[in-house]
């Protein structure tokens, strides 16, 4: 088997500096991909600059939690803060949309909503995946999926870390590596096997989710250095800098992760290696 790797910036749209972040480590770097957060304020930036990139794989940052809708608050009362944004409290969230048939309906429109507005852009959809890894949920999972299925995305993200691999990567924090990796297995498996059922690309690995925010170049370099067979994803928040507005927290290191994608040493890694870069598109078969 081969060694597949896709390497994708979040919230590409949320600020300039994380748009010029995403192109230049597109152009000068090893990133193949970049979700799009299509309800931010450097949207349109981002569309006009990713259309000059047909290489670059845009797919649809999904948001339900932590950002602004695209929806009126007022049709979906039961998502929002009392500001109309999006609650920051996803345990009990997760709750509401487990046991409320009227929570999932606005769920489902919100999300369908998003997935309007990238099909608005022009740009074709080259995966799917979801802001702090919340479809998880195994409900808003399956609304998503079908969703997916029908606005034509080819692939969807698999939030699952492989514990042994990422503390080999590392050599640090076992306990949480473990756990997390533990906890979310089974559920991986089964997102894994629903995605592949619908005939869509799933990944069969992700690295990144026990160190975001800091995917510096030596974590990086760290990670492709173990990168196994098969579609691994290494995803990261790049930005040039960090801005004022609706900030990103300010201990992830966003400049740090811009330039450990260009960075010489990994570039020349992803060669040595044998990674073939690549993107969930490309994988199934997409211009």
């Amino acid at each position: 088997m081969s060694k597949a790797l896709i390497v994708t910036a979040d919230d590409f749209g949320r600020s300039l500096p994380v748009n010029d972040a995403v192109v230049d480590a597109h152009v000068n770097g090893i990133l193949t991909a970049a979700s799009l957060m299509v309800t931010e304020t450097a949207l349109d930036d981002a569309v006009t600059r990713a259309k000059a990139l047909p290489s670059l794989g845009v797919g649809l940052h999904i948001t339900l939690v932590d950002g602004i809708p695209a929806l009126p608050p007022a049709e979906i009362p039961d998502l929002v803060d009392a500001r109309g944004h999006f609650t920051l409290d996803l345990v009990r969230l997760g709750a509401r949309i487990y046991l409320s048939r009227r929570v999932q309906r606005q769920v489902v429109a919100e999300m369908r909503a998003q997935f309007e507005r990238f099909k608005a852009t022009g740009l074709p959809l080259a995966h799917v995946d979801s802001h702090h890894h919340y479809h998880l949920h195994p409900t808003v999972f399956e609304l998503m999926l079908d969703l997916a299925v029908e606005y034509g995305a080819p692939g969807i993200r698999i939030p699952w870390e492989p514990p042994l691999l990422s503390w080999r990567a590392r050599r640090d924090r076992l306990g949480l590596r473990l756990f997390n990796g533990a906890f979310h297995w089974r559920r991986a498996e089964r997102m894994r096997r629903m995605v592949q059922r619908a005939g869509l690309v799933a990944n069969d690995q992700a690295f990144g989710l026990n160190d975001s925010g800091a995917m510096t170049a030596e974590r990086l370099g760290s990670f492709l250095d173990i990168v196994p067979d098969g579609l691994t994803e290494i995803y990261c928040h790049p930005a040039t800098r960090h801005w004022e507005h609706r900030p990103m927290p300010p201990h992830y290191r966003v400049a740090d992760e811009y330039h450990a994608l260009t960075d010489a040493a990994n570039r020349a890694k992803v060669a040595a290696r044998g990674l073939r870069l690549t993107t969930f598109a490309a994988e199934a078969g997409r211009p």
